[in-house]
């Protein structure tokens, strides 16, 4: 059996599930999940939905036009379509903390990612290392104030050479450009502890225990030109006492970035989020 995941949205009209449906059952195929969303207050309906097709019915050519024929030109709608065995291709930025590098490492050898990570880059030389443990191509991008257009060509270059489709930042300490956030639009993830904008700086943990908070956590979004201001995808929290040390705090809030980038990445390769005014829809 081959799978396809449809991913669709557009203003929200009678008949569309309908439509949907009776079209996959007409070109045989089955429908093995189905999860729509109705934004009221925009008036716009989102659905994702898997199907199977038997071998000898598969041509993903037609189908694409006959969708597009039959469905999207007469709903109006934005939709894409992506085979299962296509993995996206994942380029990681990491600069020197290796927490949320290891973590996603462990989590594709073990084969818990649907994805293919052909590279690494980095600012620094620090966790190259990490690259060849793992057997991933490593390539060091210097990237600072004065070379940073020929660092933000250098990344570029590799990432079509790469043929990457989308980005992870598993602590990446630098701005990405404008130009990069263009070419990869919702195709960037970042994450980092949820206390911006309260404890902005180097060391954010040491000022949420100046400050005595209750509860640390840790956002992964999606890269805009505001600064961590992109659409979420995925966040979680952990409570803290004053029994907790600087290093506790640390250590919880590092757990919490391994685990929500972790969770954000999975929902993207799956093909498991939309984006729409600066909010996702993100589906189970």
């Amino acid at each position: 059996m081959r799978k396809i995941t449809i991913l669709i949205h557009c203003e929200d009209q009678k008949a569309i599930i309908a439509s949907v449906t009776n079209y996959i059952a007409s070109i045989e195929g089955n429908i093995i999940y189905l999860d729509q969303h109705v934004d009221a207050d925009e008036n716009v309906f989102f659905m994702r939905l898997e199907c199977e097709f038997s071998s000898q019915n598969w041509d993903m050519e037609v189908i694409k036009k006959d969708f597009q024929t039959n469905l999207a030109t007469p709903f109006n709608m934005s939709w894409e379509i992506y085979t299962q065995e296509h993995k996206p291709k994942m380029a990681l930025f990491v600069s020197k903390y290796d927490h949320c590098l290891y973590d996603i490492l462990g989590r594709y050898s073990a084969g818990e990612l649907p994805l293919e990570i052909p590279l690494i880059v980095s600012n620094h030389e620090d966790l190259r290392s990490v690259a060849e443990r793992f057997e991933i191509p490593f390539h060091y991008v210097p990237f600072t104030k004065e070379i940073k257009a020929e660092g933000e060509q250098q990344q570029m270059d590799l990432l079509k050479e790469y043929n990457i489709d989308f980005i992870v930042l598993a602590r990446y300490m630098q701005i990405i450009t404008p130009n990069l956030i263009t070419l990869y639009r919702n195709q960037i993830i970042n994450i980092h502890h949820s206390f911006l904008p309260a404890f902005p700086g180097a060391k954010p943990y040491h000022s949420a225990f100046k400050r005595g908070v209750k509860i640390i956590g840790a956002t992964s979004h999606y890269v805009t030109e505001g600064l961590d201001e992109g659409p979420i995808i995925e966040q979680d929290i952990s409570r803290v006492t004053h029994s907790h040390s600087i290093d506790d705090f640390i250590m919880k809030g590092r757990d919490l970035e391994r685990s929500v980038l972790a969770r954000a990445v999975k929902l993207h390769a799956e093909r498991k989020t939309m984006v729409y005014n600066n909010k996702t829809v993100v589906f189970s």
